[in-house]
């Protein structure tokens, strides 16, 4: 699998449990209905079946390399989504995490 499809699924799956655990916030926090909680279960349900697209067979270094995909993510959609101003440590904690997705994910290893 080559580096870039990897990206990609990273990316679809935290569109998917990132707009998944929104529409969840939306539904409850700011009250609008069950519909948009159904919609997020979907989503979350959805991200599950993403990572596994993943050619890595280790379940837990998919998940550790996603978390940090999630953390990047999670502050993007909030700048995107809910006009969140992510401060320096923000960006500075976002960029390690990105960092450590790479060295998860990408450092040559010997099978």
């Amino acid at each position: 699998m080559t580096i870039a499809k990897s990206i990609v699924l990273f990316v679809l799956a935290a569109l998917a449990e990132i707009g998944g655990a929104w529409l969840i916030w939306q539904g409850w926090r700011e009250h609008r209905g069950l519909w948009w909680i159904a919609a997020g279960v979907i989503a979350l349900g959805a991200y599950g079946f993403v990572a596994t697209f993943q050619s890595d067979p280790n379940f837990g270094r998919i998940l550790a390399a996603y978390c940090g995909i999630f953390v990047a993510g999670s502050l993007a959609w909030g700048v995107v989504v809910d006009k969140f101003r992510p401060d320096r440590y923000d960006l500075i904690g976002a960029a390690i995490c990105l960092v450590g997705v790479a060295v998860i994910m990408y450092a040559p290893r010997s099978s």
